[in-house]
């Protein structure tokens, strides 16, 4: 029962005011569903530069969460692995905080826990699929079953070495006996420790099958080597120990046999798929290339057509800059010398011993990119054909390749819950004095109606001579006046602001003053004029591309304008030249500020030249999220351009404006009627 989701029903009290009802990003955290599967490596201060690590880099990155355990940990962790120092070498003192740790933290939150020390290889794949196939209703204790040292009796514990298993409802009882168990229980090794404690108290022991599956282990021996390693028990071995300085060359060796399976799993596939072709109604002919890979998407209009990006080993003749030629370079370059090659590997196989291909020049390349089914190539490649005889002849090949989609991974992102209170920061210029009344009222509705957990801070910046006549005429007044109408409205609402002196408004100088008034776990959101605020699309590091309306004059010439969706995207588009938006965390910025800061030294006009966005791109080592958002729409408003800002700051302006007037058919459409009217 505790298992089965069960339907709240919501009652609302008539005597209370309203509050509105904070739900859950995802039902299943909603409907209380768990994580499958948590790991814990216990290391040491000794080991962990050198097992654990290795560890980090061979299977951590397959298990959906995993955690380091020491006693004591060195001056410098490294990188990319979250550790857990408990203070305290004995080996029985970090089997028992270890424990406690899991249960404290997550017990809540998995279903399954793995235990494994750093001189374990575990087999990422068949631990993740072991679970799987195991009921979550029973406590289990799982893993390879050994003696007792001296003792005779038929309960057994799990070795350390080799890693083992436990549910959550067996943590859930045991968590309650470990302080007894660090009491009562004398013991040199730690998963004896743990064995015993877990029989005394709870009366289970360590099994290595558990309905109908098998935990398989393999001892290696001193003196292994992995490369020669053939025989059917160390293949199925779901963990080996011990494990000193093999690592990296076991994880190969594994590696090696996924792939195998995986390559034999695929012909035999493909083989059932031919077999069953035959007897569909389109028979041979609706046989798909290759075997078992989507068809080719088939355009319905002109406008659907997939186009091909024409390429050679030196140039790209389809560039992200809308530029004619440009060289070919970086992962782009990586990707066609891969294909080459492998199209050489393809023929190779397919025509040896006869005939030995080598490869002369590419004369062209293709490729597209094709939704349904992945990256598609067409390569004309001139060849050098040797025979077994060692004539050789010259010829030109067609070959077409396709690297399809994998498996569509879920990219774990830090999401914001919505207890999570928002902080909106809006710059403001006298330029933007025009705009400034409807993003107040939109704020209104869209957060301070609904009682979203948000707040605003206005940020009024100053020309220095208008800051000298402040006091005379404030050109600020009427904003700091709508604001105090607003406060008044909503009783419970303060809406702050910071006034800047500057002739120059660098965004970056503009974030540094608000940063510092602000805790680092603050949540920013950084908002323009134009911006009809939503909360519902905040990330970590978000910096979102916003719907721009096109002008209105010179997309509707004075007609009514369209209200169905499906005119929506045609009187508009995605402004990628702007950076105005953004979402992201007080003390991420503060880390990759401190860096900048470093970098440039004392050279401030530096920052002139830089936004926001810059400074994550290049000093917050973090993944930064920048995708079109449609639920961020901006009306049609001319920017202002500073031009003493940066020169590619103030042309990017320039370009937003530019390509924010109309669409080429407006644009066309409204010189035709010009030069018809001059004409007449």
């Amino acid at each position: 029962e505790d298992f089965r989701p069960r339907i709240v029903p919501y009652y609302r009290d008539p005597n209370k005011p309203y509050k509105k009802v904070l739900r859950t990003r995802y039902i299943q955290t909603e409907l209380g569903f768990h994580e499958r599967l948590f790991v814990a490596v216990l290391t040491s201060k000794a080991t962990l530069n050198t097992l654990a690590v290795a560890v980090n880099k061979t299977v951590a990155h397959h298990f959906p969460r995993l955690l380091y355990f020491t006693g004591l940990r060195s001056a410098k962790v490294p990188h990319g692995m979250v550790l857990v120092a408990h203070g305290d070498e004995r080996p029985i003192w970090l089997m028992y905080e270890t424990m406690h740790y899991i249960h404290q933290h997550f017990g809540s939150d998995y279903d399954w826990f793995y235990i494994m020390q750093d001189d374990t290889y575990a087999q990422a794949e068949q631990i993740k699929a072991l679970v799987t196939h195991l009921s979550i209703n029973q406590d289990v204790y799982l893993g390879r079953a050994e003696e007792f040292i001296g003792g005779d009796e038929q309960a057994r514990y799990c070795h350390g070495g080799f890693g083992y298993l436990l549910s959550r409802s067996l943590l859930l009882k045991l968590h309650q006996y470990l302080d007894s168990c660090r009491n009562e229980i004398l013991s040199v090794r730690p998963d004896e420790w743990l064995g015993r404690c877990i029989i005394d108290f709870l009366g289970i022991t360590c099994v290595s099958q558990l309905q109908g599956q098998h935990y398989r282990t393999y001892e290696l021996a001193k003196n292994a080597e992995p490369e020669k390693e053939d025989e059917e028990e160390f293949q199925a071995a779901l963990a080996v120990h011990p494990v000193v300085a093999l690592m990296y060359r076991l994880h190969k060796r594994f590696s090696r046999f996924q792939l195998d399976r995986a390559y034999q799993e695929i012909q035999e596939l493909q083989m059932q798929i031919r077999n069953l072709t035959s007897l569909t109604p389109a028979g041979e002919a609706g046989l798909t290339w290759p075997v078992g890979i989507n068809a080719p998407f088939v355009p319905k209009s002109r406008f659907e057509v997939i186009s091909w990006d024409y390429f050679t080993e030196q140039h790209l003749f389809s560039c992200p800059d809308g530029s004619p030629k440009c060289e070919l370079s970086g992962a782009s370059k990586a990707d066609v010398s891969d294909v080459i090659e492998s199209a050489l590997e393809q023929l190779n196989s397919r025509y040896q011993p006869l005939l030995r291909f080598s490869k002369r020049q590419l004369l062209n390349g293709y490729r597209r990119f094709d939704p349904t089914r992945g990256m598609e190539y067409t390569l004309d490649l001139l060849l050098e054909a040797v025979t077994q005889k060692g004539h050789s002849h010259v010829l030109v090949k067609r070959v077409s390749l396709v690297r399809p989609l994998s498996k569509v991974e879920i990219i774990p992102m830090p999401y914001v819950t919505e207890a999570t209170r928002v902080q909106l920061v809006l710059p403001l210029t006298v330029q933007d004095l025009d705009f400034v009344a409807n993003f107040l009222d939109m704020f209104a509705m869209n957060t301070l109606d609904t009682h979203d957990n948000a707040l605003l801070t206005l940020l009024f910046i100053y020309h220095p001579y208008d800051a000298q006549r402040v006091s005379q005429v404030d050109v600020f007044a009427g904003v700091k006046a709508m604001v105090g109408e607003l406060e008044k409205r909503y009783a419970e609402v303060k809406i702050p602001w910071i006034s800047v002196k500057t002739e120059v408004p660098s965004q970056v100088k503009l974030m540094d003053i608000v940063s510092k008034k602000h805790p680092v776990d603050t949540l920013f959101f950084l908002a323009s004029v134009w911006t009809e605020i939503n909360l519902e699309f905040l990330w970590q590091v978000f910096f979102p591309v916003h719907f721009q309306e096109f002008n209105p004059a010179l997309v509707y010439r004075g007609e009514q304008a369209a209200s169905s969706s499906t005119d929506f995207l045609r009187d508009g588009h995605f402004d990628k030249h702007s950076f105005a938006e953004a979402c992201f965390y007080n003390s991420d910025y503060m880390t990759a500020r401190t860096k900048l800061a470093a970098d440039i030294l004392d050279r401030d006009e530096v920052l002139e030249s830089m936004e926001v966005f810059d400074v994550f791109l290049h000093y917050s080592g973090l993944h930064l999220f920048r995708a079109v958002e449609p639920g961020l729409v901006q009306k049609y408003a001319l920017r202002s351009c500073n031009p003493r800002l940066s020169e590619e700051l103030y042309h990017r302006c320039m370009l937003s404006n530019l390509e924010g007037l109309a669409s080429r058919s407006h644009l066309a459409m409204a010189l035709f009627e010009q030069e018809q009217a001059n004409s007449t």
